[in-house]
């Protein structure tokens, strides 16, 4: 993968994790950064670029569409049905690339979307899992292999 297609996947997934409340402006500016770094280069992202931690939290929201749009990627309004199944899927990404077990993704998951997801619905049971493996038939590491599994597929979606 080119490094600007890497930049760019990882801004939409700051987007997304954003649009949930899962990172702050401040996040989404630092994406924005490293893509400007990686060699996206649009008015719109240099914009998104300058802000200050102190204004990220203000102006994101402002800004993210114009720069977005700049780059062909989708804004997520905040707590949005198409945001949320994106957060979902950078999550995955972010656990798969190793920044959290698969224990913490599936409790991250299940106290944010709790069983009212269809997308996340085997994820919510299977941190349910993790809390009764005492009791069950089943190993943390046979449980980590399906989490992983889960965590392949909804990456691969976006």
């Amino acid at each position: 993968m080119m490094p600007t297609e890497a930049a760019a996947i990882a801004l939409q997934d700051h987007v997304a994790l954003w649009s949930v409340g899962e990172v702050g402006g401040s996040d989404v500016v630092g994406a924005a950064c490293d893509a400007l770094v990686a060699g996206l280069d649009t008015p719109g992202l240099r914009v998104l670029a300058a802000c200050t931690r102190a204004e990220a939290d203000y102006d994101v929201h402002d800004l993210l569409p114009a720069a977005l749009h700049e780059l062909g990627l989708a804004f997520y309004p905040r707590d949005g049905a198409a945001g949320r199944e994106a957060a979902v899927s950078a999550l995955a990404r972010r656990m798969l690339a190793g920044e959290f077990t698969p224990s913490e993704f599936t409790l991250r998951i299940h106290r944010r979307y709790g069983h009212a997801l269809p997308l996340t619905e085997r994820l919510a049971q299977l941190d349910d899992e993790y809390e009764t493996l005492e009791y069950g038939d089943r190993t943390e590491a046979e449980v980590d292999a399906e989490v992983m599994a889960e965590a392949r597929k909804l990456a691969a979606r976006s």
